[in-house]
């Protein structure tokens, strides 16, 4: 067996860190991330780069904003390009890194980077759902085993919790292994979560509680126009099931691990692609749940925990502000990685290692943390938040300490002049150093990810 440590990264979808147990929530039962959060390194400020799925992950996976590496919005079949289409195709990928240091890598369950059915850039082995729409939690359907189709029918958390099992207990290579997991079963809808998972949710969730007031900077699109919000209580009642399976599967998949002998050293990463909104806001969904895009913390907090007593010190609850290009360069510095095209990569990911570990660097922890959705950007430092539309009427600016709701906007305060023109310049520096022209956000003709990309809603929504 290798000396070199594995690593296994939980890559959820639409896991927001208010939907957790170690972050503060006492409604929903999270006692397998509350063990890793108690026992490793909880960072307690994480957050998305997008809050959306496609481009987060391609952030993650190669410590790239969206505007670097072209992804800009959830990625499905269009006119042009088919989901089979390569987006990562001029891009060296974190599996890749870990393939160039002698790692095994394997993908079981969502990728969302285009090679819906076929083998994945990167990986030895994959084994990931197909793009069939709408997500359902349960029923038959088309996987692809290393581009091979397989039909299988059951609970999704279930298979992909089975397929890591088997994989875990039958795998044969002398390697250390890089093995991502990713779950959808905080997707929409939010309903087809078993009962028994469902129902003591409905039980602690008071009967008469309500979404918040209409998020009211904008209209409501795509999720959060869904059916199930007219039952609100039941919809979160069923986010908390999707929660629990999850957390679940996180259990057991650990406990092969650990039969395995591989627990000792394994590096274990639970995060999610970004968060989500379950009636805070009045909105359902990301980012991409009204119109103009929104950045509300709900929509970009995102768990984040390190769990490897071994070789990380432990019970420690960290408050740097962090994102996933910061825990791409984490990831490399803790696993020794190569990394041949660092300088072209330009990252602006900063590894946190330091703060894993408890010793002194030269690392600095982040003043602000940016964002982007396409042509929509984002500053936030620990008070202020500011959010630049390309209509200037649609721009925002909140005091995160007087207004952690965010339902003043004070762009056009006069007191807060200063701070916004401050932070509109620091927002221009960053993606003048971490953009590139092709990809920018900014740009008018970004090619269309999907069938009605988020930010072209002006002929339907004229606000």
């Amino acid at each position: 067996m290798s000396n070199f440590p594995n690593l296994i990264l939980f890559l959820s979808d639409d896991h927001a860190a208010w939907a957790c147990g170690c972050y503060g929530n006492e409604e929903v039962h999270t006692p397998n991330l509350d063990y890793l959060a108690n026992n490793g390194v909880q960072m307690l400020n994480a957050f998305t780069p997008t809050p959306v799925c496609s481009p987060a992950r391609a952030c993650l996976m190669t410590g790239r904003t969206s505007s670097q590496h072209g992804v800009h919005d959830y990625i499905g079949t269009t006119a042009n390009f088919d989901v089979d289409f390569n987006w990562m195709q001029d891009e060296v990928l974190l599996p890749q890194l870990f393939q160039r240091s002698g790692y095994e890598t394997a993908l079981i369950g969502k990728w969302h980077l285009g090679q819906e059915r076929i083998a994945k850039q990167g990986f030895d082995y994959s084994f990931t759902l197909g793009p069939d729409y709408p997500i359902l939690h349960q029923g038959k359907r088309t996987w692809y085993r290393n581009g091979e189709p397989e039909v299988r029918q059951g609970l999704l958390s279930a298979i992909i919790t089975e397929e890591a099992q088997s994989f875990l207990r039958n795998r044969t290579q002398d390697k250390p292994l890089f093995l991502v997991i990713g779950h959808y079963a905080t997707h929409s809808p939010w309903s087809g979560h078993p009962d028994r998972l469902v129902e003591p949710y409905l039980s602690k969730i008071p009967s008469s509680f309500q979404a918040e007031p209409q998020y009211p900077f904008g209209v409501l699109v795509n999720e959060a126009t869904d059916a199930t919000r007219e039952n609100p209580r039941l919809a979160r009642s069923q986010y908390y099931a999707g929660v629990t399976e999850i957390d679940t599967s996180v259990g057991a998949i650990l406990q092969e691990a650990a039969d395995r002998q591989l627990d000792r050293n394994t590096v274990v990463i639970y995060t999610a692609d970004h968060g989500l909104n379950c009636g805070q806001h009045g909105l359902w969904g990301k980012g991409n749940a009204s119109y103009p895009l929104n950045m509300v913390e709900e929509s970009i907090r995102v768990p984040l925990i390190f769990h490897a007593p071994s070789l990380l010190l432990s019970k420690q609850k960290r408050t740097e502000m962090v994102d996933h290009t910061d825990v791409f360069r984490t990831i490399c510095e803790l696993f020794c990685l190569e990394d041949p095209i660092a300088e072209r990569r330009n990252s602006p990911g900063l590894s946190f290692l330091a703060s894993l570990t408890n010793t002194r660097s030269k690392f600095h922890p982040k003043t602000l943390q940016f964002g982007e959705y396409g042509p929509v950007r984002m500053a936030r430092s620990e008070q202020y938040k500011l959010v630049i539309h390309p209509q200037e009427e649609n721009n925002l600016f909140f005091d995160l300490k007087q207004d952690p709701q965010e339902r003043t906007n004070l762009y056009h305060d006069h007191r807060h002049e200063k701070m916004i023109t401050t932070m509109r310049c620091q927002i221009d520096a960053y993606f003048a150093r971490f953009s590139e022209e092709k990809h920018a956000g900014t740009r008018t003709d970004l090619p269309h990810f999907n069938p009605h990309v988020a930010w072209d809603y002006d002929k339907e929504y004229s606000l």
